[in-house]
């Protein structure tokens, strides 16, 4: 299914194809302080369509993923790395058209903190 997603303020807009079939809450030290629920996706399912200019990118420990956030209002609507089949993206699950977040209260645990 394809999803639109974007930030709070609109300056980064995208698409996504996900059936989010599997969401995580996060429990690394910037997810669990802003409490975000993400699904992973291939990079391939992932469509910018507008906000590269807006888009600011913020590493941490490692610096292997890329938590972006929007330079306009400080929304996190995606990140980025490299997974277990290659290039992912992170999706703000908070942040697509049409899906409340309290549908996926019992969303598993990612141990980012290990990482």
């Amino acid at each position: 299914m394809t999803r639109q997603g974007s930030c709070h303020c609109g300056a980064i807009r995208y698409t996504v194809d996900t059936e989010l079939e599997q969401v995580m809450r996060c429990n690394c030290s910037i997810c669990g302080r802003t409490g975000t629920l993400m699904t992973f996706v291939p990079e391939a399912a992932f469509t910018l369509v507008q906000g590269a200019e807006h888009y600011r990118d913020y590493q941490f420990g490692k610096k292997s993923t890329h938590h972006g956030f929007c330079d306009v209002c400080g929304v996190r609507p995606y990140g980025s790395g490299e997974g277990e089949h290659g290039s992912m993206v992170m999706i703000n699950v908070g942040c697509l058209q049409g899906v409340d977040v309290r549908d996926h209260a019992d969303a598993a645990v990612f141990d980012g903190a290990s990482l």
